[in-house]
């Protein structure tokens, strides 16, 4: 069994590897952590002691199959208990990251089953991320983030890449949310700012806001 800081630490490798796709450093993980290196290079050693987890020096780290699986099933946990917040307990979509933080630490694999069924089994959560299914299988589809489209895209919102609440504040008071229509009207030169139809809204938003926005056709 892992501790909540090691699942933490393993959960913030897979997401910065790209679930496994590429080496992270350890000034990286520390940072991410919001840490000291050597409390992250402590860590290291210990998740890779139990084989969650690779490590060369100058290379860094990477999950491993066994590390891979087990985040797949925290993450699982984290966006199960999201959609349970918004959808059960009418929370908005805005104040359920933190409190999932702690839910997803619950060590009982029968109440996630439940609380799964419970829900009806989604596929997504309230932010329009994949959840993995009970044997730690993600099935993602093809997304990009609207910055990198032209003028005259005309798609739908998959989901939000950033948790951060003043972001998704914004986006509910603009109705840009998962699953709705979003088309490209212009887009400025100058700083990438875009002029975008939002269910037959118009809306000025900035870079920063279009390349947190991910949308699928």
């Amino acid at each position: 069994m892992l501790s909540l800081t090691e699942e933490n630490y393993l959960k913030a490798i897979y997401h910065l590897s790209d679930g496994g796709s590429k080496a992270v450093l350890t000034n990286e993980l520390a940072e991410a952590m919001n840490t000291k290196a050597a409390s992250a290079t402590d860590m290291i050693k210990k998740l890779s002691a139990k084989e969650f987890i690779s490590y060369e020096k100058y290379y860094g780290v990477n999950v491993t199959h066994k590390g891979k699986v087990e985040a797949l099933m925290v993450i699982r946990k984290h966006r199960l208990w999201e959609t349970f917040l918004v959808d059960k307990l009418g929370f908005n979509w805005d104040e359920v990251h933190e409190v999932a933080e702690q839910l997803e630490h619950i060590n009982s694999s029968r109440l996630i089953e439940k609380l799964d069924e419970f829900l009806g089994y989604p596929k997504v959560d309230p932010h329009g991320d994949p959840i993995p299914d009970n044997k730690g299988k993600i099935k993602a589809q093809p997304q990009l983030p609207l910055d990198q489209l032209k003028k005259g895209y005309l798609g739908k919102i998959a989901a939000v890449k950033d948790s951060d609440s003043n972001l998704l504040k914004y986006l509910d008071k603009i109705g840009a949310k998962p699953g709705t229509k979003i088309k490209i009207l212009g887009k400025e030169d100058y700083d990438d700012s875009m002029e975008v139809l939002i269910d037959d809204h118009r809306v000025f938003i900035s870079k920063e806001v279009s390349q947190n926005i991910l949308v699928s056709e």
